[in-house]
């Protein structure tokens, strides 16, 4: 394995460190928040444009840049420096790869050019709060159980001539309220031959009602969508039979798939963050002063910034290793996501007073780092599930150990 970052990466780094470091300065990132698309969209055409940022993994022959995932794990982990709201994540982690990897040539051909392009932002809508668990980060997504079921749970699709129609409502959707595409999850075939297919449904599409929902971390806007008699298109195969419950391609293989990847930069975008929390975090202790010399002076405050530092490489080791390979995506984000729940709470703590205020910054990283972990964990669930992918859970097998048949009749111990 070689770690060490391509003269090309570096300059990637560079420029992107570069432009954010000018455009998401606090005020900055706030203000974009408050806007009605939640993020800054003359920012996101910029890094569309100059940097190519939404199409980094998405193939040259569909107008992307056709760099590797680890790069867009690297990107992630400038945007994750500065908290940058964007519709990155949703847009080129979750949905761009599963257009790729399910969608036909004419619908690969029409959507990710305008995906890569930035022109067109897309979403995942998973019903219930189950994202995680439809990755396969948290459980197995196999037995469908995380789509809902019965008359009053998910979406249902119905087949209708020569397409689909949609009904149900989703209540947390990353980037949902804004996004110009949405891939729903929804059951088809009937309640009891139910089976959970993705389809297309653009976001000006009549019937489609969405609301933006207010959130812990406002730098991950979610939106409710409700969908009413709305027409959509299948991803995939093209439609045969409505009565055939074997239409379409399985979407479970692609969204495993899918969240190794997402856990890949989710987990670059925490070490990028929890590194930031802690950079500014020591300038503060070394510029604070009590008893007439620096806090950070103090030896229990170096203590924790220790701690905290060795915390921080250990995940930023991990991220890498995953972004080397993805099947270790998992195990690395909860490593990224526990250090920065801490990293951000003893940011809080040695900032004092000030960093318990909502005009100070620290907070916001705690809040990153609250909300990822409801959306894609919680860590104990992503180290469990990975734990029982390797089978250290499994019953040790026997079959091979003679077995030991003690004797009917007690033997006397030598004299």
């Amino acid at each position: 394995m070689d770690a060490a970052f391509t003269a090309e990466q570096d300059e990637m780094r560079r420029t992107l460190r570069e432009i954010l470091g000018k455009r998401c300065g606090p005020d900055e990132v706030k203000a974009a928040v408050r806007t009605e698309a939640g993020y800054d969209r003359e920012l996101w055409q910029q890094l569309s444009r100059q940097l190519g940022l939404p199409g980094i993994a998405i193939a040259e022959e569909y107008g992307g840049v056709g760099c590797a995932p680890a790069d867009l794990a690297l990107a992630c982990e400038e945007t994750g420096r500065v908290l940058l709201p964007s519709p990155l994540l949703a847009t080129a982690a979750l949905a761009a790869p599963l257009i790729g990897a399910l969608g036909a040539e004419t619908q690969r051909t029409a959507l990710l050019p305008a995906l890569a392009s930035g022109e067109l932002t897309a979403a995942l809508a998973v019903p219930g709060p189950a994202l995680a668990t439809a990755l396969a980060l948290t459980g197995d997504n196999a037995p469908g159980d995380w789509a809902g079921g019965g008359r009053a749970g998910g979406v249902q699709a119905r087949a209708d001539g020569d397409g689909w129609r949609l009904y149900g409502e989703v209540a947390q959707v990353l980037d949902g309220h804004s996004a110009g595409l949405l891939l729903v999850a929804a059951h088809t075939g009937g309640f009891a031959r139910a089976r959970t297919l993705l389809f297309l449904v653009r976001g000006d599409a009549p019937g489609l009602v969405r609301t933006r929902q207010a959130t812990l971390d406002e730098t991950r806007p979610q939106g409710r969508i409700e969908l009413r008699d709305v027409k959509a298109e299948l991803l995939g195969a093209p439609f045969q039979d409505a009565h055939d419950t074997g239409t379409g391609t399985d979407p479970l293989p692609a969204l495993a798939a899918a969240g190794l990847l997402v856990a890949t930069v989710l987990a670059a975008e925490a070490v990028g963050a929890a590194g930031q929390a802690l950079a500014r975090t020591v300038d503060y202790v070394c510029q604070r002063e009590q008893f007439g010399r620096s806090i950070g002076s103090f030896q229990a405050v170096k203590h924790r910034l220790a701690d905290l530092y060795v915390q921080v490489q250990a995940a930023r080791s991990a991220a890498y290793y995953a972004a080397w390979d993805p099947e270790q995506g998992p195990l690395a984000l909860a490593q990224a996501l526990e250090a920065l729940r801490i990293t951000a709470g003893e940011a809080i703590q040695l900032h004092g007073g000030i960093g318990f205020t909502w005009e100070h910054d620290a907070h916001l990283y705690f809040k990153r780092a609250a909300a990822d972990e409801l959306l894609f964990g919680p860590v104990h669930r992503l180290r469990g599930h990975a734990a029982q992918q390797a089978g250290l859970f499994a019953a040790p097998d026997r079959s091979a150990t003679p077995s030991a048949t003690p004797s009917a009749t007690p033997q006397k111990a030598a004299v």
